[in-house]
């Protein structure tokens, strides 16, 4: 089953002589349950494109479709609830709210949806992800791993169609790095979840089930690494 289609996908910045061309005609296709990592040097849009099929930034042309929504022909509101409750993101640099516990800030996009937690949901995730004893403990009481462990709960509390993740290690050591890239397979082998990484770590995209490789704007590798 096809989860993601990216279809002619062109971001451009600029207009003018001063236009910079970030993505250019982009397509490509992503089935549930796929490990998708996507590499490229800096300046690539490997980070452009993320932007994008998290519904953060808008194309300038081309179409993306998640579960069969093309998410650019919703209104703003109807797109923020979709990307709330579809789309998992997670950052280099965690993104927590500093006055809010760890598990506040894994149970926040249900607070935003107005929708309640799941209670047995939310604690398989905080046993699974090495938290349940830091459930309480704001972000700045926790380790760089446990803090980026607390985004990742939060990405998968609505068991979204797509996870999303922007150099998920990029600000870890190799210790934590190893430990959080396990968490994400796990949970993409036994839950059969999406996943989408954007790496410059090679140790990483390697243990992808598909590299794409990203060179100004264009895909210039899709490579089948494991099926």
């Amino acid at each position: 089953m096809t989860i993601l289609q990216v279809k002619n996908l062109t971001k451009i910045y600029g207009k003018g002589d001063t236009a910079v061309t970030a993505l250019n005609n982009v397509s490509f296709s992503v089935e549930k349950g796929e490990f998708v990592a996507v590499i490229g040097p800096s300046g690539s849009g490997k980070s452009t494109l993320l932007h994008i099929l998290g519904g953060v930034d808008t194309p300038t042309s081309g179409k993306v479709y998640i579960d069969g929504t093309d998410i650019y022909s919703l209104d703003s509101s109807r797109l923020a609830i979709f990307r709330r409750r579809q789309i998992g993101l997670i950052y280099q640099f965690y993104n927590l709210i500093p006055v809010l516990n760890v598990e506040e800030n894994i149970t926040l996009p249900l607070l935003l949806d107005g929708r309640k937690e799941d209670k047995n949901r939310l604690q398989e995730l905080l046993t699974t992800l090495g938290l349940k004893e830091r459930a309480h403990h704001l972000p700045n009481q926790l380790s760089g791993g446990q803090q980026q462990r607390a985004s990742i709960g939060r990405a998968l509390i609505n068991n979204p169609a797509l996870v999303l993740a922007d150099e998920p290690t990029g600000n870890l050591d190799s210790k934590n790095s190893e430990e959080i890239i396990s968490l994400l397979k796990l949970y993409n082998r036994k839950y059969n979840q999406t996943l989408i990484v954007i790496t410059h770590d090679e140790k990483i995209a390697l243990q992808a089930d598909r590299i794409i490789s990203i060179e100004d704007g264009a895909i210039a590798k899709d490579e089948v690494i494991r099926r």
